[in-house]
């Protein structure tokens, strides 16, 4: 029997919630902020939460200053690539793991995620090496390459939690109507894994976009994306930081208008599971 819940527990549950919310939301909400001052406002002491001079000159002088779009264009060619062949390589990869499972499973999940714990700059100069050789640096391709490396023992990892969740009789039963290998991961397995396989691609392709090391590293001009994009306003003159905030926000747009749209289609598949 479920336990009520008093009036007073859930408002304060609730405030809770919000003021966490706020606090996740607020450095966005600065930053942003920011970008409609001036140079001199942006650095006020005490800082200015209103009446200060709006403006929408920093976004003037950083679309004049630098091509946005093709730092954008970088970005969402790195991002979706690497996202995407990271799913092409961990779906059977997570599929072998889950359903054909072998005494050294567990130890080869254990090692793919151990390796998230080294360092990046532990391996720049090799990879760096590497680059030089094959002549991948500054080129999407090879920035595609190491973000999905990167990314992918998260990936195969999450895959593999969601495909265990997924009963093998099913899978058995397709087999014995005569479905192949490749009809049973793309027939039956990833139309019942299809809600997991969309927040791991969400998530990966977060992390990509997000991802600053490598593409500081490995790209100069053609293939630098947004991180890139914001890094050069950080000059040894100073920080510019109305300018900085307008570049980071211009940066941030997709991925808010992206999270948006992923809530409202999520609200709206559960509102007609409901329905249904």
């Amino acid at each position: 029997m479920a336990r009520a819940v008093t009036t007073r527990r859930k408002i304060a549950t609730t405030a809770l919630a919000w003021a966490i919310g706020l606090l996740i939301f607020f450095p966005i909400f600065w930053t942003i902020l920011t970008s409609f001052k001036t140079e001199a406002q942006a650095i006020n002491n005490p800082p200015l939460f209103w009446g200060f001079d709006f403006t929408l000159e920093n976004y003037a002088v950083v679309q004049e200053r630098s091509d946005y779009m093709r730092f954008l264009w970088n970005s969402v060619i790195i991002a979706g690539g690497s996202t995407l062949l990271g799913i092409l390589v961990a779906v059977p990869a997570a599929w072998s793991m889950a359903f054909v499972p072998s005494r050294r499973t567990k130890d080869i999940l254990l090692w793919m995620l151990s390796t998230k714990m080294l360092p990046a700059v532990g391996v720049l100069y090799p990879i760096s090496l590497i680059f030089v050789e094959l002549g991948l640096l500054d080129t999407r391709g090879g920035l595609i390459v190491v973000l999905m490396l990167i990314n992918l023992p998260i990936i195969v990892w999450m895959l593999y939690t969601y495909f265990r969740e997924i009963p093998a009789e099913i899978l058995e039963a397709a087999r014995m109507d005569g479905a192949t290998l490749k009809a049973e991961i793309l027939y039956v397995l990833t139309p019942m894994a299809i809600p997991g396989i969309a927040s791991t691609v969400l998530l990966n392709f977060i992390l990509a976009w997000n991802e600053a090391f490598w593409t500081l590293n490995l790209t100069a001009a053609s293939a630098a994306p947004l991180t890139a994009f914001i890094a050069s306003y950080s000059s040894p003159e100073g920080l510019f930081f109305a300018k900085l905030s307008a570049a980071s926000t211009m940066a941030i747009a997709p991925i808010l208008i992206l999270g948006w749209f992923s809530q409202k289609q999520l609200v709206r598949g559960l509102t007609f599971g409901a329905v249904k």
